[in-house]
């Protein structure tokens, strides 16, 4: 693990490849799952806020729910995540002519609707955020429906680190992801020397 401030950043997520290829998963990352989004505290907020912006794009099925419940729930952790349709699908989702499942914030925010981009948990995935007390772990969440895009970062080789750079900027900061940078350049010294 690399410890940058009181994140401690997984060794997988600077070791393992990683692009996302939707036209492979067709977005299912947005479809499957127990439940919803995380979320963190001010984006339930701003869910609220951006609603008017996407619903349009919403189906009928996810407006009901909106309407019933909301654009958040807790889910059997106690945690915030988005509403979901179908019991798995996000209710901000939508699908684009190829039938590739995408998020309606994020289309709103790409035709300057919104400055809000999505959800953190969802712009960083793969990497999922865990808090503790004195630190929050930034690990690499495994997943079947990622298959096709493990094959691609390894055919690019391109990092989960790097592919993810914008999130984790927009996270944790320009100076923390530079920070990483450098711990990265002095683990791959390390290992080549055989020192760890």
């Amino acid at each position: 693990m690399i410890q940058i401030d009181d994140a401690i950043v997984a060794l997988d997520i600077i070791e393992e490849n990683f692009i996302c290829d939707l036209s492979a998963c067709l977005g299912e990352c947005c479809v499957e799952g127990e439940s919803g989004a995380p979320l963190e505290r001010e984006e339930v907020e701003l869910l609220e806020k951006v609603l008017p912006l996407v619903w349009d794009d919403l189906s009928p099925a996810a407006q009901e729910v909106i309407e019933k419940q909301g654009v958040a729930y807790k889910d059997t952790d106690g945690e915030m995540v988005t509403s979901i349709v179908n019991g798995k699908d996000c209710v901000f989702t939508y699908y684009d002519d190829k039938g590739i499942c995408k998020c309606a914030i994020e289309k709103a925010h790409r035709e300057g609707k919104t400055d809000f981009y999505k959800p953190i948990s969802c712009h960083l995935y793969p990497i999922r955020l865990e808090k503790y007390k004195t630190f929050t772990a930034v690990n690499y969440h495994r997943w079947r429906v990622c298959k096709a895009a493990v094959l691609l970062g390894n055919k690019e080789g391109l990092k989960i680190y790097q592919f993810l750079k914008t999130p984790l900027i927009r996270k944790f900061g320009e100076a923390w992801y530079n920070e990483l940078c450098i711990a990265v350049e002095e683990y791959k010294k390390m290992k080549e020397k055989g020192e760890i």
